[in-house]
This record gives C-alpha cells, structure tokens and sequence, in this order.
C-alpha cells in the first residue's frame, strides 16, 4: 500500500517499530534461511505477531518463504537486503551518537562538581 488521501504510510509506520527492526537484523545476520520461531525469540514478540510482521514483508516483496516439507524458512530479498544493512547502519550511528550524548553529559556533570 503506498500512502494517498486517508491512508497511513506503512513502510515508515513498520520499519520505525522495534520488533520489526529487529526481525530485519536477525534475517540480516542470518546464514540461512531462519524459522519465524527464531525470529520471534530475537525480535521478543510474539509468534503470531511475527508472522503478521512476515506477511506485511512478504507483500511487499521484501522476504521470500523457502518451504521445505513441513519447515518453512524465510530469507530476505535484495530489496529487503538493502532495507536491513541501512537499518544496521542507522542503529550504530545512533548507538554513536548516544555514547557521544553520554560522555558530554558526564563531562558536565564532573564540571558542575569542580
């Protein structure tokens, strides 16, 4: 779904949520193709919330389910590839910039002391 007149963009509403994040980390990390149990330990949500969160991804054509007899993994396309390294990549910036925000604040404190 693409955002028009009375309807909420569900690309930015999904992907700056937590749980979906890290279902995208997990699969990014992943050397295979990864159970939805597996990712539902990872992403600590829910087994039926996961798979909803896979079905969005699904439509959108961002993972492919690799279904083997009764096991069905999932793995991310290119462009859901694509999507997860820019995540991994927006959280150590912000894992930067709060270690930075955090030592300023320390070096305050300790001024504010003298």
């Amino acid at each position: 779904m693409v955002e028009g007149e009375g309807q909420k963009p569900v690309l930015e509403d999904l992907f700056l949520r937590e749980k979906p994040a890290r279902i995208f980390l997990a699969l990014k990390t992943a050397k295979m193709p990864v159970y939805a149990t597996i990712l539902s330990k990872e992403a600590d949500c829910t087994y039926s919330h996961t798979i909803k969160i896979l079905g969005i991804l699904q439509n959108m054509g961002l993972v492919v389910f690799d279904k083997k007899g009764r096991i069905k993994g999932v793995k991310l396309t290119d462009d859901g590839w694509d999507i997860a390294h820019n995540l991994e990549a927006m959280k150590k910036k912000l894992v930067q910039i709060e270690d930075k925000h955090r030592k300023q604040t320390k070096k305050e404190k300790k001024a504010e002391k003298k």
